[in-house]
């Protein structure tokens, strides 16, 4: 990225016209310098994790209505507009039955 000399604008390029300042237009009369100053490696792998078995979410005590166990894994998502609450999520540790509430 190259800045003004005059201004410290940035200086823009459009097409094949010479590069300019988006401040002040003052046109540049040489030739800029596009350089990368960070190389990013690529992996020859990439890992897939499937998030339902790590099992990251806290566990709270909740009576499961399916088996009667009590204890759920809990999270929140926003299913509703923005000014309504959160929906809370629910699953057994034990059954894996998943149901929410709304409040």
């Amino acid at each position: 990225m190259e800045f003004c000399s005059k201004c410290g604008g940035m200086l823009l390029v459009e097409g094949d016209k010479a590069p300019a300042c988006a401040k002040c237009g003052y046109k540049f009369k040489g030739k800029l310098k596009i350089q990368s100053s960070e190389k990013i490696a690529v992996p020859d792998r990439i890992a897939v994790v499937d998030e339902s078995k790590l099992n990251t979410y806290p566990i709270i005590e909740i009576k499961c209505p399916s088996c009667k166990q009590k204890e759920a894994y809990f999270w929140t998502m926003q299913t509703r507009s923005s000014d309504e609450s959160e929906t809370k999520f629910y699953k057994c540790v034990k059954c894996e039955h998943t149901w929410r509430t709304y409040r």
